[in-house]
C-alpha cells in the first residue's frame, strides 16, 4: 500500500505545483494580428532621435514600416494611401511622439517569479556555453512582458546569466505568441562573464586562494577562446566539417562550432566587466582575436577611453540608479558615468539588468539627463544607440524605413511624473496596454 501510494501522491503535488504556477506563467493578454491598415498619426511632436524633434508633424505606418515623415501628410505626398477608410488616423495634438525603447541586458521571459525556482530559467549549468541561446528558454507569454511595455519598451535583448561563457543572447519584440514571432533580427550576441574577485578577503591564506582561483578562471577562458579559434582555423582550411570525428570530439566541437561567427567578425562579443582590470584583459582578448566588442556594466569603462576607442567597443551601461561601487566615490557618480562616457567619445547605451524591473529603463535615461547627458542624448541611449550595439539598422528611429515601432505619450517618456502612455505600436499593430498592474489597481480601488 504504501509502495503503489506514492505514485499517486506524487500526482497529486504535481497537479498542484501546475495549478499554482500556471497563472504566474501566462499572460492573458491577446497579441495583436499583424499590421493589415495604415496609420496614420498627426499633429505629434515627433522626437525623431536621427533628425531632431518636430513639431506637428505627421508620420504615417505601412506593412510595418514608416514610409513618410512631415506635416499635413496625405495620400498626395505619399505614393502609398495615407488617409483612405482603410487608414487607421490618430489625431496626436499636443503629445509625443516617440520610437519604441529598447531595452538591454534583460532577462524578461527567462524569470517570471524569483523566489520559485521552476519559473527560472535564465542560466545554464557549465563554464563554457556558447552553445546555448535564451531562445530556447524564452517565454513570449510571461505575465511581466505587459507590465514592461506599458513603460513604452517594445523591445528587448534576452541576455543569459552565468559565469564564463554563458551563452548568446536574443533581441525580441514584446508582443508575439511564442519566440519564432518575438525574434529581430540581429547579428549573433556571445555573452562572456569576466572573472572577479568580488570582495577580497582579509587573511591572506584566504586572498591568496581567491587570486589562485579568479586566475584559473581566467585561464580556462583564454583556453576556451584559444580552441575555438584553432577550430576556426581548421574550419577556415578544410572548408566543410569533419564527418569522421568521434561522438565525444563531436560533442565538444558543438560549442567551437556555434562560436564561429564571433571568429568570422559576424557576431559581436558581450563582455560583462566592470573594473579597470577586467575591462583591459577583454580588450587584450579582443585584439587577439580582433572580435566585435561591447562591455556590459563599463562602471570603469570612461577610464579606458584610448583603449576602448582603439578596438571600437561599445558599453552597455546599466548602473544608473545604483550605488557607488567604493566608499570613497561621490554617491552621484552613477548617475554621472553616461556623460562621461559621451564625453570620452565611447559608443554607449543604457541598459537594465533585470527581469521585471527592466521597466524603469526610461527614468535611468531621465536620471542620466539630468547629470550630464542632454535629453535627446539620454533619450538616443535608449532607442537609437541601442539599435547600433545590437547591429539592427531599422530600429531605435523615427525615419522612413524604420520599423513603425513608436511610442504615443501625453508628457515626456524620461519623466515619471509626466510619462502617460496612450497608445504603442510595434510594427504598426496597435498593441493591447492592458497588464496585471492595471488589472490589480482596478480591483483594489473597489476595496
Amino acid at each position: 500500500m504504501q509502495h503503489s501510494s506514492k505514485p499517486v501522491l506524487f500526482a497529486a503535488l504535481l497537479g498542484a505545483i501546475c495549478t499554482t504556477l500556471a497563472p504566474a506563467m501566462a499572460s492573458d493578454i491577446v497579441p495583436t494580428p499583424k499590421q493589415s491598415r495604415s496609420v496614420l498619426i498627426k499633429n505629434a511632436t515627433v522626437h525623431t532621435v536621427s533628425q531632431g524633434v518636430l513639431s506637428n508633424t505627421d508620420v504615417l505606418i505601412e506593412n510595418g514600416k514608416i514610409t513618410a515623415v512631415g506635416p499635413q501628410l496625405t495620400s498626395q505626398t505619399n505614393s502609398a494611401t495615407a488617409e483612405t477608410s482603410d487608414t487607421q488616423v490618430v489625431d496626436a495634438s499636443g503629445k509625443h511622439l516617440y520610437p519604441g525603447l529598447i531595452a538591454l541586458d534583460t532577462s524578461l521571459g527567462l524569470i517570471e517569479i524569483e523566489m520559485s525556482r521552476p519559473t527560472v530559467d535564465n542560466a545554464e549549468v557549465g563554464y563554457i556555453n556558447p552553445q546555448i541561446s535564451t531562445a530556447t528558454a524564452y517565454n513570449a507569454d510571461s505575465e511581466l512582458i505587459p507590465t514592461i511595455r506599458f513603460n513604452g519598451i517594445t523591445h528587448a535583448q534576452i541576455v543569459p546569466s552565468g559565469d564564463g561563457i554563458a551563452g548568446q543572447s536574443v533581441l525580441v519584440d514584446l508582443d508575439a505568441w511564442t519566440i519564432e514571432d518575438a525574434l529581430t533580427p540581429s547579428a549573433g550576441q556571445f555573452h562572456v562573464y569576466w572573472p572577479q574577485i568580488k570582495r577580497m578577503p582579509e587573511d591572506e591564506k584566504k586572498k591568496a586562494k581567491a587570486i589562485e582561483k579568479n586566475q584559473q578562471e581566467i585561464d580556462q577562458l583564454n583556453i576556451a577562446f584559444e580552441d575555438g579559434y584553432r577550430y576556426f582555423l581548421s574550419d577556415m582550411a578544410s572548408g566543410k566539417d569533419n564527418k569522421n570525428e568521434d561522438p565525444q570530439s563531436a560533442t565538444n566541437n558543438l560549442r567551437w562550432q556555434a562560436m564561429l561567427p564571433l571568429y568570422q567578425g559576424k557576431a559581436t562579443l558581450f563582455a560583462h566587466a566592470d573594473s579597470v582590470g577586467q575591462i583591459e584583459q577583454v580588450i587584450a582578448l579582443t585584439k587577439k582575436y580582433q572580435f566585435k566588442l561591447v562591455i556590459v556594466g563599463g562602471y570603469d569603462a570612461w577610464r579606458l577611453a584610448s583603449s576602448l576607442r582603439e578596438v571600437k567597443a561599445g558599453v552597455i551601461y546599466p548602473h544608473t540608479l545604483s550605488l557607488p561601487k567604493r566608499k570613497d566615490e561621490p554617491v552621484d557618480l552613477p548617475f554621472k558615468i553616461p556623460s562621461l562616457l559621451a564625453n570620452a567619445g565611447i559608443p554607449f547605451a543604457l541598459g537594465f539588468s533585470s527581469d521585471w524591473n527592466s521597466r524603469n529603463l526610461p527614468y535611468a535615461a531621465g536620471y542620466s539627463a539630468a547629470y550630464g547627458l542632454t535629453p535627446e542624448q539620454a533619450l538616443k541611449s535608449i532607442t537609437l544607440d541601442a539599435a547600433k550595439l545590437l547591429d539592427v539598422e531599422d530600429l531605435g528611429a523615427i525615419a522612413v524605413g524604420y520599423q513603425g515601432s513608436v511610442v504615443l505619450s501625453e508628457g515626456d517618456i524620461l519623466d515619471p511624473m509626466t510619462n502617460k502612455i496612450e497608445a504603442i505600436w510595434i510594427e504598426g499593430r496597435q498593441i493591447d496596454l492592458n497588464n496585471r498592474h492595471q488589472q490589480l489597481y482596478q480591483k483594489y480601488l473597489k476595496r
